[in-house]
């Protein structure tokens, strides 16, 4: 067996663009008019359960700012950690899990929140409750309300397999309900790895000259199980 086959392509890098809109679609379009720099509201603040896309979408967002020549930061929360330097001063900062913010962390996001307001840019934060709900000092809980307020809605799996369907059509091979269904009943069910295991399937079933089907799944998984894969 080829070693190929047995490795699972790296989730993307996320853009706005992989992003698989769902019942997101007002916040997938906004986020599209930040990333371009023709947004009107440059301060948003997004929540939902862990694996809805958050993080995807602050991302996302920072890159294509980026890709257009702003300067942007991703920050990653977590105790300790702390703003990269020259924030103030950059076009975006998104502050993912602000939720998890110390109190020297809020300090900070608060004093960012309003140096980067009063420069006219952007400030996206994400955490796991909206605003009202985040158990932070009352000014930064505030100011992250000022803006839009979006929760992210998870895909159901409905959308996660209409999303694969579409996505194995794009790579030319027709995927079958049954193995959408085998696939969203075994191993990882967030859409990156889906769409990794999309992709393995699809290296997979060339190499050995076989359809897409549940036993040429089963086939795969066991290979990936017997390398010490997953």
């Amino acid at each position: 067996m080829k070693q190929l086959a047995l490795d699972l392509t790296p989730a993307p890098s996320p853009t706005l663009e992989n992003f698989v809109v769902g019942r997101n679609a007002e916040l997938a379009q906004n986020l599209l008019l930040l990333g371009s720099g023709i947004a009107r509201e440059r301060f948003v603040y997004l929540w939902g359960v862990v694996g809805c896309g958050r993080s995807h979408l602050l991302k996302a967002t920072v890159a294509a700012m980026r890709r257009a020549g702003s300067s942007a930061a991703y920050v990653a929360c977590a105790p300790g950690v702390r703003l990269p330097e020259g924030a103030e001063g950059m076009d975006c900062v998104a502050l993912d899990d602000v939720d998890t913010l110390a109190a020297d962390q809020q300090l900070a996001a608060f004093h960012l929140y309003n140096a980067l307001r009063e420069r006219r840019c952007a400030l996206l934060a994400a955490g796991a409750a909206p605003p009202v709900q985040l158990p932070l000092r009352e000014d930064l809980v505030t100011r992250l309300s000022w803006g839009l307020v979006y929760q992210v809605h998870a895909l159901t799996d409905e959308e996660k397999a209409l999303a694969l369907t579409d996505q194995a059509a794009r790579r030319g091979f027709n995927l079958a309900p049954e193995v959408c269904d085998f696939l969203l009943t075994r191993g990882r069910r967030d859409m990156p790895s889906l769409l990794a295991m999309l992709d393995a399937l699809d290296r997979y079933s060339l190499e050995t000259k076989r359809p897409v089907t549940v036993p040429l799944v089963r086939d795969l998984l066991a290979e990936i199980q017997a390398s010490g894969g997953i």
